[in-house]
């Protein structure tokens, strides 16, 4: 029940629909609206005038590239939460606070981590745990490791997954992973590592070629894309940019998949292709990383 007050207030109710009660506010003009006029943004949500105006001053570039994408591709519902990305966000999270208590996280570190050796028990003797290819993301080196790769995950999932749709983005972000820890075991497979940095340059690339694709201003993801590409191999930090690189390049062709074979007629061939990248990656850790090892070996 409603004080007088509160229903006299109309703040408290959304402008357009005056009987429908609401605490959510336009990111632009600050009214009040209820879930049927919210349309998702890439921060919060705006009211259908607010978007009227925006769409008024898109460029004709921009305006063919929401066109061809929305009328092509089947996408969250406008307003919608992007609860994958809250999902990986809180199980990362606990992991992350759980690696924080002294004793429990060197153990749960040291059971998640990947490490090429647990590829290949014939050649080191260490037992097959190839689930390591992936769960190393959800695992950190600490506080600052974890902090800034959920940051950067939950600002890039706000726009990239209600745009390509939940399963789409849980593709992306898990064979991105798998993609960065290829990349280890094919580029310095002496190297154990942890972290969710090659979904995360997995999820950024593909929002990059999607952008690209359809004509959108992409400049601002291609040069914070380059900045921490660079920053993994400037001499004294201690960063896998084996991973990025093959996170990067996974989400890459990804990105290519969903926006080249966007139409509902050409799931299949989306599907097809998304199954294709995950054996090509299956493969070629399967095979050329043994005969890396035995080398080092030798």
């Amino acid at each position: 029940m409603t004080t007088a007050d509160f229903a006299a207030n109309r703040d408290n109710f959304c402008y357009r629909h005056p009987d429908r009660q609401s605490f959510v506010l336009c990111q632009r003009c600050l009214r009040t609206i209820c879930p049927q006029c919210q349309t998702q943004a890439a921060v919060g949500v705006i009211c259908p005038e607010c978007m009227k105006e925006q769409r008024k001053a898109e460029s004709p570039a921009q305006r063919k590239a929401r066109r061809s994408w929305r009328s092509a591709v089947v996408v969250a519902a406008p307003g919608s939460r992007p609860v994958v990305t809250y999902a990986i966000l809180a199980i990362t999270s606990f992991i992350g606070l759980l690696q924080l208590i002294p004793g429990l996280g060197s153990a749960i570190t040291d059971q998640l981590l990947f490490w090429t050796p647990y590829l290949y028990p014939n050649l080191f003797g260490y037992p097959f745990e190839p689930w390591r290819l992936l769960t190393a993301a959800l695992v950190h080196g600490g506080f600052w490791h974890l902090g800034l790769n959920m940051l950067a995950l939950w600002m890039i999932g706000q726009s990239l997954e209600p745009l390509i749709g939940r399963w789409r983005y849980l593709t992306l972000y898990v064979l991105s992973a798998l993609g960065g820890s290829v990349a280890v075991a094919m580029i310095a497979p002496g190297t154990a590592t942890v972290g969710a940095s090659g979904a995360v340059f997995g999820l950024m690339a593909a929002l990059l070629v999607i952008g690209r694709h359809f004509g959108a201003n992409v400049t601002g993801i291609l040069v914070i894309l380059l900045i921490n590409l660079v920053i993994g191999f400037v001499p004294g930090f201690n960063v896998a940019w084996q991973a990025h690189l093959g996170g990067a390049i996974t989400g890459a062709l990804i990105g290519l998949v969903y926006a080249v074979l966007r139409r509902p007629k050409q799931r299949v061939w989306q599907i097809v292709s998304l199954v294709g990248i995950g054996v090509a990656l299956l493969l070629a850790v399967a095979f050329l990383p043994p005969l890396i090892m035995r080398a080092m070996a030798g």
